[in-house]
């Protein structure tokens, strides 16, 4: 990306471009020794901030002990003004930097740190942070750092060399309070937008329960899942298939089984005989279920549309054939994936270190909510509806989210463009 120079930029009347070097000085980390680290075995210790601390505000707890002696001077330890740049991290976060307005406890902070303080008076170091935070300072610091492995390093004297826009100190003084004022604006609408998606997101839940877990929906009848569909798993992979004649297929891997939904952006072939075929191939109203992994993939799946010509599925998902014309698919998918069913794989699955599976006999047992045929169907076309309703209003609200958080970024380029 090419970045414009800011010296190409014409500055408001009675700014004036300043190099951060001439009127801040850095004052670097202290490296760590073997034996120092997270808790305090030294007679004499000081906290010491690390880059993970470096956040939008100081992380007080994300610290480590140094003894005291280690310090060069007094310079190294924090002060009300400061601001702490975060200058090795990965690529993504290198420049990071926050403005110490607090200080809970002695600090000092690591050799991944550089601390900037004032030369001047003639500055306000809520202006300067934000300054550190603007779209165009991070992009410079992301262009210029230098790649080791993975991590990236921010050399202090590229960083001495930005210049700054700089008015007068009671302009920026006025800016910084303006900048406070509308980022409390952005954080507040951000927080009651990210409410609404969480509400949002739980929507579908709510909805499937409202119908599954119903008074009416205890007077259905009720079979056991095996009792009124072919259950079957699919091809195993890596098979040894000598001197048999076979035929690249597309097949279901659990990565393309999502819940509610399958994703086949990504839809891998292997070789099948014709008995595979026969046997595997998927029709319309199949149900596909996810043995597990995750206890939150357990269950996990839909129902198959003919998305796709001639499909089979591997063994780690569970294929239900239903007779179409006594089981809508699409009523049992919802079922299954309600907080119903996943409550009943929850309860029957095979846990070990995390990890969560059912087997053909514990899905063949599901507890099926059965209410008559036209009933399913009316129902199915109900919750369709709503989740598409549901769906929609998130789609919005991540959209609404997405703006706020573009809200900063516009803020600061109009800041110390002297346009706010």
């Amino acid at each position: 990306m090419m970045m414009i120079k800011d010296e190409q930029r014409k500055l408001p009347a009675g700014w004036h471009w300043a190099k951060l070097g001439d009127i801040y000085s850095p004052i670097r980390g202290v490296t760590f020794q073997s034996g120092e680290g997270k808790s305090s075995p030294f007679e004499y210790c000081i906290a010491c901030i690390t880059t993970s601390g470096v956040q939008d505000k100081i992380d007080w707890d994300s610290r480590r002990f140094i003894p005291i002696q280690r310090l060069s001077d007094k310079n190294q330890t924090l002060q009300l003004g400061d601001i702490v740049v975060s200058t090795a991290n990965s690529k993504a976060l290198v420049g990071k930097s926050c403005l110490v307005s607090e200080i809970p406890f002695p600090c000092t902070f690591g050799a991944f740190v550089t601390v900037f303080r004032p030369i001047s008076h003639d500055i306000d170091a809520n202006f300067l942070a934000y300054w550190f935070r603007s779209p165009e300072t991070l992009a410079y610091f992301y262009e210029v750092s230098a790649n080791t492995t993975n991590i990236s390093n921010l050399r202090v004297s590229d960083i001495l060399a930005r210049e700054i826009p700089l008015p007068p100190l009671t302009e920026q003084q006025r800016i910084a309070a303006r900048l406070n004022e509308q980022m409390s604006m952005v954080a507040q609408a951000r927080q009651a937008a990210e409410a609404q998606l969480r509400a949002a997101r739980e929507l579908p839940s709510a909805q499937l329960r409202e119908v599954f877990e119903s008074q009416e929906a205890k007077k259905w009848h009720q079979q056991r899942l095996a009792e009124v569909s072919e259950i079957i798993s699919g091809i195993t992979l890596g098979r040894k298939l000598f001197d048999i004649q076979t035929r690249k297929v597309p097949y279901l891997r659990v990565a393309n089984v999502k819940d509610g939904f399958l994703d086949l952006s990504d839809v891998y072939q292997l070789d099948a005989t014709d008995a595979d075929i026969a046997k595997c191939a998927l029709k319309y109203g199949d149900l596909l279920l996810t043995e597990g992994g995750d206890p939150d993939k357990l269950g996990r799946g839909t129902f198959w549309e003919e998305q796709i010509p001639e499909c089979l599925h591997q063994n780690h998902i569970f294929r239900v054939r239903f007779d179409l014309a006594k089981i809508s698919p699409r009523f049992m998918a919802h079922q299954v994936g309600s907080p119903y069913g996943k409550a009943y794989f929850l309860a029957h699955a095979k846990q070990t270190t995390g990890i969560a599976t059912i087997n053909q006999k514990v899905l063949g047992n599901f507890p099926l909510l059965i209410p008559p045929f036209a009933e399913q169907e009316k129902i199915a076309a109900a919750i369709k509806e709503k989740l598409a309703e549901a769906e929609s209003l998130k789609q919005a609200l991540k959209a609404q989210l997405a703006e706020i958080n573009q809200l900063p970024s516009a803020l600061l380029r109009r800041a110390f463009a002297g346009e706010l």
